[in-house]
């Protein structure tokens, strides 16, 4: 038995090596499917899970700003840092009865105009926080040079990236408010994390609130909560504090996927494509094969060989076409990983800092069995068409 599976297999390979270019061609159009494929499982997966991390590396769950108040850097920028708005202080002990919240961060936004950022002025983020909680709630951010301030009122700086490269500055230079007539002292240069805070001049709160005459007043409250609390709960009752609004992270990641989810079901439409058109190929090749092998089939039903066996003979060439192209296919998947990923990023309208494309062993085992399935359903009609094959017509069209 073993022996005659044995031939069944060599004389498989044997037949497709017949006509390489075309096996050739159909083993690649199964590859680049099985790539889409597992690309398309790995983004499934790393996206979400690169957008949960960005949304953790927050430090907060849940954002409260005063109604109205653009918070948003970017938002500064476009309104030409006008529109800022103000909360007291007092807020605070509202937020803290709630038992879902573990801790806060109080923040001070202020946009400065500075006219010697081009020809017609610029606006700099200037951004107060408590240096108790702030860099705990942001562990993620790394020092390019420096520290964060070494008193929570000095008149000290910390430069994001992009903030740094803007202004040129360095440890241990000034940064001058032309307005306020103000000196703070660089004391840290942060790496760049690409979030908004690459962007932000970073100040003790209390130093900011002071300098700007808005003591007592923060222009947003970033709230840690508590793993296993209920969010939606805990905004319900933030909901009911006069003059605030409230903005969730889930919220937020609720948006984004569904932008995304758009570019999910491109991305699906792509990969059914490309499925069909490998599908039809291998019908193709298998048929093709078939036709041009029409009396040699029929010599071999002459011999005693059973439909079963025509059958099977030509199912196992669609098996090894599509095991050698799903291999070939996931081999692509690992090894033009970083590739998909530049190209998935420039489809998207947002996309997390963490890798979009997650592919491992198992999501390949999956695909290939997914391709298998496939190639085996593909081969049904050919190799059924084989096995119809009657001697006695094959003999009488060799004749003719």
């Amino acid at each position: 038995m073993n022996e005659k599976k044995i031939s069944i297999y060599q004389v498989a390979a044997k037949n497709l090596l017949r006509k390489k270019t075309r096996t050739l061609l159909t083993i690649l159009g199964i590859a680049l499917s099985a790539w889409v494929l597992t690309s398309l499982f790995g983004f499934n997966q790393g996206y979400e899970s690169a957008l949960n991390k960005d949304i953790d590396n927050m430090g907060f769950q849940v954002l409260l700003t005063a109604k109205g108040c653009p918070y948003e850097a970017a938002t500064l920028m476009l309104k030409g840092g006008t529109g800022l708005r103000y909360m007291p202080e007092s807020v605070f002990a509202d937020i803290l009865k709630n038992p879902e919240v573990e801790k806060i961060t109080p923040m001070l936004m202020q946009a400065v105009f500075d006219p010697n950022k081009g020809e017609s002025g610029g606006i700099s983020a200037y951004l107060g926080i408590d240096p108790a909680t702030y860099p705990a709630m942001k562990a993620f951010l790394q020092f390019r040079q420096g520290t964060w301030f070494k008193d929570p009122q000095a008149h000290e700086a910390v430069l994001g990236y992009e903030a740094a490269e803007l202004e040129q500055r360095e440890v241990g230079d000034k940064i001058l408010v032309i307005d306020k007539n103000i000196e703070y002292t660089v004391v840290g240069i942060l790496g760049r994390s690409g979030t908004q805070d690459d962007g932000t001049i970073f100040v003790p709160i209390r130093t900011l609130q002071k300098d700007f005459g808005q003591e007592n007043k923060v222009s947003a409250v970033g709230i840690k909560v508590h793993r296993e609390a209920n969010i939606a709960k805990l905004e319900e009752k933030l909901y009911e504090l006069p003059d605030v609004q409230v903005v969730s992270m889930a919220q937020v990641k609720t948006t984004i996927m569904s932008l995304v989810s758009t570019a999910k079901v491109m991305v699906f439409s792509i990969a059914l494509i490309a499925i069909l058109i490998a599908m039809l190929g291998v019908v193709n090749t298998i048929l093709m094969s078939v036709l041009e092998r029409f009396q040699e089939i029929g010599i071999i039903k002459s011999m005693g060989a059973m439909p079963w066996d025509v059958f099977r003979m030509i199912w196992t060439e669609t098996v090894i076409l599509c095991v050698l192209g799903g291999v070939l296919g996931v081999g692509f998947s690992f090894a033009l990983a970083k590739l998909t990923d530049l190209l998935i990023r420039r489809l998207l309208p947002y996309t997390p800092t963490g890798s979009l494309i997650i592919v491992n062993g198992s999501l390949g085992l999956a695909t290939l069995g997914i391709v298998l399935v496939i190639g085996l359903l593909s081969g049904i009609y050919p190799a059924w068409r084989a096995s119809r094959v009657r001697p006695l017509e094959s003999i009488r069209s060799e004749g003719d």
